[in-house]
């Protein structure tokens, strides 16, 4: 369970990574549409985990790696961004976050479970 500390930096940090992505993502990344979903800072700060979605693009990890080739430059524009807010700029991790993927794989198999044979549900 995260600290209410944790909760509010973790909350701080998914807006700035949103708006860093937002204002400079096509120098990191092209034209791939990123948007952060979570984030989770270690207790002591020093860490952030990044949870990327990424649309637009056929490999997703490798859009991930390149994003994780420019951790310098994303950490010194997040340090830029909360510097009033937080003392520790966290290092960073990303990662890819495909809850959304698994979501429509399992209304698929929902979807092909009702219909077997390939009948349209709709009357």
């Amino acid at each position: 369970m995260d600290s209410t500390r944790q909760q509010k930096y973790n909350r701080l940090f998914q807006k700035e990574m949103g708006e860093i992505f937002q204002k400079e993502g096509y120098n990191f990344f092209g034209k791939a549409f990123v948007t952060v979903t979570g984030v989770r800072v270690s207790p002591d700060l020093g860490v952030a985990k990044i949870y990327l979605s990424i649309f637009g693009v056929k490999d997703s990890q490798a859009t991930i790696d390149q994003i994780q080739s420019h951790n310098k430059e994303i950490r010194h524009l997040l340090g830029n961004s909360i510097r009033h807010q937080a003392r520790i700029v966290p290092e960073l991790r990303f990662f890819l976050d495909d809850s959304l993927d698994q979501v429509d794989k399992i209304e698929k198999l929902l979807r092909d479970s009702r219909n077997p044979e390939g009948e349209s549900g709709d009357r």
